[in-house]
């Protein structure tokens, strides 16, 4: 039998949706192995985003409001004390940014297994196995920690977002654990891009630009009429960010943003192997490239071989006449 807690992801005082793919982890083990899961809300309006935890058929949510900021020497060390208390068998997180900067330091606070950016799990006689990417993403391993409790980032891309259960889970406020560390560091300030556009990582349908854009006026001026006429995220490839065209939070990829929308578009991307990583997982893709040998090819669904300066113009305006019309 095998406890599984989920540390949720907050965002502007309320529920960040990923973390209901960590949800769905817990309740695959769980069923798994006989346990049960429970949901810990933590941080900035971590009572308003239990509410709405409570839906999905946790045992339990527990709640530890903490002000002031996130930083992780503050948070994994209450992490840890209500894994410990609860005697958890795995402790699980989506693996967004925030939760590969926690999780690590929960398990070595727990002396744990660290399992990072997992694709998938199964329970084989009581024990449970991770797959997850290795070399760059060019394979695939199934591995079972050696240590009596695991700490598992999940990859959102690979994982249905859980859906509501029925019933509401009973809500219990934690104590706040304190660490050393913690005092010396302090939190100064949040300093994040505003968009009207969806977020990246939840958005339905994401338009991609690479480095064939040439310039920051390229995804200006040729790749955002395109986003905004089909109300997509934008992302980019980690060439195209490396050459300062747009900021880092846009990249897609093995060391960026990991997506999985219904509707990937990649406009002027080869397809390098770090960059299908962090989005081969989406239910439809569509590349555009004037090189018909270019990677991406390999795994979209469409494939226009193109000038891309010539062929999204034109896109956006077909897709602006077919809104239009209704």
């Amino acid at each position: 039998m095998t406890d599984v807690l989920v540390v949720a992801e907050l965002i502007d005082g309320g529920l960040r949706r990923t973390t209901l793919t960590a949800v769905t982890l817990a309740k695959q083990i769980a069923s798994g192995t006989g346990g049960a899961f429970d949901i810990l809300s933590i941080g900035v309006g971590a009572k308003n985003a239990a509410g709405n935890l409570a839906k999905y058929g946790a045992r339990k949510v527990f709640v530890a409001e903490i002000a002031g900021g996130y930083f992780a020497e503050k948070y994994a060390p209450t992490v840890a004390e209500v894994a410990k208390k609860g005697s958890y068998g795995v402790v699980t997180g989506c693996a967004s940014t925030y939760g590969k900067d926690l999780l690590p330091r929960v398990a070595a606070k727990l002396g744990a297994t660290n399992v990072s950016d997992i694709s998938a799990a199964k329970v084989e006689g009581g024990k449970v196995l991770y797959k997850r990417p290795m070399y760059a993403g060019n394979v695939f391993g199934w591995t079972s920690p050696n240590t009596a409790s695991a700490v598992v980032g999940v990859r959102q891309s690979e994982f249905e977002s859980a859906p509501e259960a029925g019933g509401a889970s009973a809500t219990e406020e934690v104590a706040i654990a304190t660490d050393p560390a913690a005092a010396r560091v302090e939190f100064v300030g949040l300093e994040s891009q505003k968009s009207a556009r969806p977020e990246l990582t939840e958005a339905a349908t994401v338009v991609s630009g690479g480095r064939a854009l040439k310039s920051a006026e390229g995804f200006k001026t040729v790749l955002e009429p395109l986003v905004d006429a089909m109300g997509a995220a934008m992302g980019a490839s980690r060439a195209a960010v490396d050459a300062g065209y747009v900021p880092g939070d846009l990249q897609v990829g093995q060391t960026g943003k990991v997506v999985a929308p219904k509707l990937y578009v990649a406009v002027g991307i080869s397809g390098a192997i770090q960059h299908l990583a962090g989005m081969k997982g989406s239910k439809v893709i569509v590349a555009i490239n004037k090189d018909k040998e270019a990677p991406i090819a390999q795994v979209a669904d469409y494939f226009l071989v193109a000038d891309l300066f010539k062929a999204v113009p034109e896109m956006a305006e077909k897709v602006k006449a077919l809104k239009a019309q209704g």
